[in-house]
């Protein structure tokens, strides 16, 4: 039998491993000794004359990139027979069987296969669990956490903090193995007990709120939930605390929850059919039109925007909806669009004000964000609860064109789903108010131009679109 000494890190394991190839010792004649368990300091101190060192080695071994990714991965694992398995792994490899990791089902790669996954398992439970906990130190405020891992992963999961939590000092104790973050440099050191390790700090209240606030009870799967933060964690984690009380409130909670979503739903279902009067008179349409409630967009607009313009156009425009700054006057495309309306319309030679500017839908839809309150597209039954008002404009102003911005305009207009308005700008297309429809981009798509487009180009060609409205 063969004693193989070495330091019990990988990098000394595979010092070793080559030393040994070098000499032919075959793997059932292996005895890997760790001299740091062993508690031998002369073996430690002679390593490299008892297992050789690669310089020494005359031999050239080629190994897969594979097996060094896996390799690295089983040395964490805390079994103690991984030396022994990925040595007999290695001789395999060099002595005829260079393809064994190759997609071959093969019992002792699955093993170790199987050893690499619960490390890098219990890695990304490292980086999900550590808790960090303040305390003052004579240079500052220091983080301390403790964390207990399945293997050895402290050095291979360490750099993931220090890259997480590059601007502050940390240390992460465990009983294998204490890694230290000076906001420099990344060192480690032998492990700690858990007295060692802060157990709470001023934070611990607010990461508990956190929790509690993000917790939704509509979702609990207790199996589930044990398999991706399994109980042994929950000790060393503030928050666990709170889970048997928030799990026993689940059911009111979810009670809560599924109120106020039919709340929603009925709401959201408040449709009626618009009150559109029978007449051509553009102004009592509009009258009509402010106490619409045909749709739920009523409750959050200030007022309805109808459209605006001559009574006898040859031109109605068509646009998706009022923004915020339409909702606010009263009137349409008066906001940063139909501004930019307005410079194109100049650029094509083409008077405002001989045109009629409307919406396919008359009530701003929107959502808050902090102060402010962002535009939301339409849905399909908020435009068909509209579309009589629509209607009702076209065939009172019986224009010779009427120009659709952007597809929710076309789609309203045309009465179908199928247009494309990329491909279909500047093309007329036959409607039921006896006026072609032109297409065209809606000028707010301008201004959401991503970085990287001309939006010099794109105002020129949406210019272009606009020139044939003086035929």
């Amino acid at each position: 039998m063969n004693e193989l000494f070495f330091d019990g890190t990988f990098v000394g394991w595979k010092r070793a491993a080559r030393g040994a190839l070098v000499r032919g010792v075959d793997p059932a004649q292996a005895r890997w000794i760790d001299a740091r368990s062993a508690q031998t300091e002369f073996m430690l101190a002679n390593l490299e004359s008892v297992a050789g060192t690669e310089g020494d080695a005359p031999g050239v071994f080629r190994v897969p990139r594979e097996f060094m990714t896996l390799s690295g991965c089983v040395s964490c694992h805390r079994d103690e027979s991984r030396w022994t398995r990925l040595y007999r792994l290695l001789w395999r490899l060099t002595h005829g069987e260079p393809h064994l990791l190759e997609g071959a089902i093969d019992a002792e790669v699955s093993e170790l296969n199987a050893m690499a996954k619960a490390v890098r398992r219990d890695e990304h439970k490292m980086h999900a669990f550590v808790r960090f906990r303040e305390i003052t130190t004579a240079t500052g405020a220091w983080f301390v956490a403790w964390f207990e891992p399945q293997h050895l992963i402290v050095e291979l999961a360490a750099p993931f903090f220090a890259d997480r939590f590059a601007a502050m000092r940390w240390s992460i104790l465990t009983p294998d193995r204490c890694a230290h973050w000076d906001g420099k440099a990344l060192t480690f050191a032998e492990g700690a007990d858990r007295s060692a390790a802060p157990t709470q700090d001023a934070a611990e209240d607010l990461w508990r709120t956190y929790y509690a606030s993000i917790f939704n009870p509509a979702r609990v799967k207790i199996g589930a939930m044990t398999k991706e933060m399994p109980r042994h964690y929950w000790k060393n984690l503030p928050e666990a605390a709170l889970i048997p009380q928030l799990l026993a409130e689940s059911a009111g909670r979810t009670a809560v929850m599924v109120a106020a979503s039919e709340e929603r739903v009925e709401r959201a279902t408040d449709f009626s059919a618009a009150a559109v009067p029978v007449t051509d008179d553009v102004g009592l349409l509009r009258d009509a039109a402010a106490s619409c409630r045909a749709c739920p967009l009523w409750r959050r607009a200030t007022c309805t925007v109808f459209g605006e313009g001559p009574v006898r156009p040859r031109v109605v425009v068509v646009g998706e909806q009022p923004g915020d700054q339409e909702d606010r006057v009263g009137k349409p495309f008066v906001g940063p669009a139909g501004l930019l309306f307005n410079r194109a319309l100049v650029a094509a030679g083409v008077e405002r004000a001989e045109l009629y500017v409307t919406n396919a839908v008359k009530h701003f839809k929107w959502e808050p964000r902090g102060k402010l309150r962002l535009h939301q597209k339409p849905n399909a039954r908020e435009i068909a609860a509209c579309r009589p008002w629509l209607e009702a404009e076209l065939r009172a102003l019986k224009p010779a064109l009427i120009l659709c911005l952007g597809a929710t305009a076309a789609q309203a207009v045309l009465g179908s789903k199928e247009v494309r308005v990329l491909s279909d700008r500047g093309q007329l297309f036959p409607t039921e108010f006896g006026a072609p429809a032109l297409i065209t981009v809606h000028p707010s798509s301008l201004l959401r131009m991503a970085a990287g487009g001309d939006p010099e180009a794109a105002f020129a060609l949406f210019v272009e679109d606009l020139k044939k409205l003086r035929g």
